[in-house]
Order: C-alpha cells, then sequence, then structure tokens
C-alpha cells in the first residue's frame, strides 16, 4: 500500500504599491501649494514694507520743505475754517495778528444777500476799520453760502498784502502799542510769544474775523415765547448779552451794524476813540429841507460807544421787546424802529447811558 505526499504551493504577493503610490502624489501635490502660499506671503510683507519706506521719505521730504517767506505768511495767517471762536462757539475765519480795542457787531438779517454780504466785507478789508478792530458776524442760521463768502474774501485780502504790501500804508502796526504783543482772544491759544520775529519784522496789523450763529448766543430763543416768528433784528438783542458778558474785559469799544443797511467805510472807529466806557453814540437821519417840527428819528441800524453803554442800551432795548410784545394783541406786529426811539427817549431807562447823538443829513 502506497502513500502519496501533498504539499502545499504558497504565492506571496507584495504589498499593494497603489497605496503608496497615492501617498505618494498627495505629498508631491502638497509641496508646491505650500510653496506658493509661503511666496505668496513673503511677496505681500515685502510690498507693505515698501509702501511704508515710500510713505516715511515722503513726510521726511515734505517735512524738511523751505517755503518762500511769502508762502509762509499768507498760510501762516489764513483762517482756521474748522476752528471755534471763543469757548467752544463761533468760527474762527481769520486770526488777527494782535489784540483790538474795538469791536465790530454785525448782525446779518434774513433778506441780506451773498453779493451784499460780499460787498460788506470788501469795503471793511480795504479800509483802515480791518487793520483796528475785530469784525464778528451774527448771522441768523448756518448758511455755507455765507461761509464760502468770508473765506474767499480773506484768501483775496492775504493776496492783496502780498502783493501791494499794504503793511506800510494801511496795515502798519504803529497804533496801540500798549497791547501789540497781546494774543486775540479768539481761537486757540500758542505756547510761545505770540508775536514772532518775521510778523515784527514786517509790520502788519489785522484784526480776526468771527462768526456766530444765533443759536449760539441765544440758545432757548428767548423771544420765542412772546412772538410767532422772531425776525433777526429783533432777535440779536438777545443775543448780545451772552456776547457781551463773555468780552466785556477785552474790548474797549463797540459798534453795532446792519449789513444790509450801513457800509463802514474808511476809518469809522476813529469817530468813538474818545468816548468813555458809559458813552453811546447814535445818529439821527434827517432829511435836508425836512420841517424842523418834524420828529427826528433816532436809527438802529448802526450804533456805536463803550462796551458799558452799549451793553446797558441792549439790555433796555431786550426789556422793552418784551414789554411791547406782552402787550400787544398781534404778535409779530412789533416795529424795530419805533421800539428803539422810545428807549432812546426814555429818561428812566437811560439813566445809567451817557447818550449822545449825532445828526446825519441824507
Amino acid at each position: 500500500m502506497g502513500f502519496k505526499a501533498m504539499g502545499f504551493f504558497f504565492i506571496l504577493f507584495p504589498e499593494d504599491e497603489s497605496t503608496i503610490i497615492t501617498k505618494n502624489k498627495q505629498k508631491n501635490n502638497l509641496s508646491p501649494l505650500k510653496y506658493i502660499n509661503t511666496l505668496f506671503i513673503a511677496q505681500f510683507i515685502i510690498s507693505i514694507c515698501v509702501f511704508l519706506i515710500f510713505i516715511t521719505f515722503l513726510l521726511f521730504t515734505v517735512s524738511t520743505f523751505e517755503p518762500s517767506s511769502r508762502f509762509k505768511l499768507q498760510n501762516s495767517k489764513s483762517p482756521s475754517y474748522q476752528q471755534h471762536a471763543l469757548q467752544g462757539m463761533g468760527t474762527l475765519f481769520r486770526k488777527g495778528t494782535r489784540s483790538m480795542s474795538d469791536l465790530i457787531v454785525a448782525h446779518v438779517i434774513e433778506s441780506v444777500t451773498v453779493q451784499e454780504l460780499k460787498l460788506f466785507i470788501k469795503l471793511i478789508y480795504r479800509s483802515k476799520i480791518s487793520s483796528k478792530s475785530d469784525i464778528l458776524f451774527v448771522f441768523p442760521k448756518k448758511s455755507v453760502l455765507f461761509e464760502n463768502t468770508i473765506v474767499e474774501e480773506n484768501t483775496s485780502f492775504f493776496k492783496l498784502i502780498n502783493a501791494y504790501e499794504y503793511n506800510s500804508t494801511i496795515f502798519d502796526s504803529t497804533h496801540n502799542k500798549a497791547k501789540a504783543s497781546e494774543e486775540p482772544i479768539w481761537g486757540r491759544k500758542k505756547q510761545s510769544n505770540f508775536i514772532d520775529e518775521e510778523a515784527e519784522s514786517i509790520q502788519l496789523s489785522y484784526g480776526s474775523v468771527i462768526g456766530f450763529y444765533a443759536d449760539e448766543l441765544d440758545p432757548e430763543n428767548s423771544l420765542s415765547g412772546f412772538m410767532d416768528h422772531v425776525p433777526m433784528n429783533l432777535r440779536r438783542w438777545a443775543c448780545y448779552p451772552m456776547l457781551f458778558g463773555r468780552i466785556k474785559r477785552n474790548f474797549n469799544r463797540i459798534i453795532l451794524v446792519n449789513v444790509k443797511e450801513i457800509f463802514l467805510l474808511g476809518d469809522s472807529p476813529s469817530r468813538i476813540k474818545n468816548l468813555s466806557l458809559n458813552q453811546t453814540q447814535v445818529l439821527v437821519f434827517r432829511r435836508k429841507n425836512f420841517e424842523k417840527t418834524h420828529k427826528k428819528q433816532v436809527s438802529a441800524e448802526i450804533i456805536m460807544g463803550g462796551l458799558r453803554g452799549i451793553r446797558r442800551l441792549s439790555n433796555a432795548m431786550l426789556i422793552k421787546i418784551i414789554q411791547e410784545s406782552m402787550q400787544q394783541k398781534k404778535k409779530n406786529s412789533i416795529n424795530e424802529s419805533v421800539l428803539f426811539n422810545q428807549v432812546i427817549r426814555n429818561e428812566f431807562m437811560m439813566k445809567n447811558v451817557e447818550l449822545i447823538l449825532s445828526r446825519v443829513n441824507y
């Protein structure tokens, strides 16, 4: 009996190479992507560095640029358009070269046009008034057109000074040496001495230009409770108490003027330079061939005098407006000229004011 041997034949297959190839391919595919991202980040960082270096170089070049003296004068004296004038209120359109003793307060009624305001400013800027007085405008409401008009006239003013050298005639600083080194009260204060060597050698002298809105000086609209509509020629009397209270120690003489009706020429403040602080001068307009028996009318369009007298007169006028509005059955029927003449002729209301009536024939 025979036996047959049985054997096992094993066939061994190598590990699946497809998995290894796939993994290697994934690694090979990831490597270029990672390289591209790294390169992009590096380029971005280099670009930022180059940009910062360029900006630094540009700022350094601008800061070391030395402009001409004439260009420096024009820019150093140009108005700070966004700067407040006084204690967070008003707008400083032009800061003067020094502190002034006289202040012109010009109220702008609702019917004033841009051309009328421009003419008023031009006449003042080209006269001696601008070299001796600060100019303050009281507007009924915010007006971009009026603001731009003042800025444009300021630009023309500085060009005129640089081109024709007005500093030797109209705008010299020979007047009022006592206040020549004092800084104006308007705008931000400088740390160092206000009058630098350049301005002192040029001998320029001109006042500041300021603008206030009625809502800033009379935030409550005081007269609105007594009448339906308060026109600017009446509301201005409610604006004066706050204004005069804040500047009472800085100015000696005041001129109140209506922009629409009165143009200031020549050297108007010289008419009141000898008046005391209590004296107030008002004008009586009279026709040449008018009857002598006719009652003379005093004008409220322009009032000049010492600050104390003007302040007392304005307070009396405000009280009279309130009294009249309470007695009137019809609101909005108050006439400023009539009330002003009543106040002027009221001895009791004028007992603390030294009144001077000046006749003007026309």
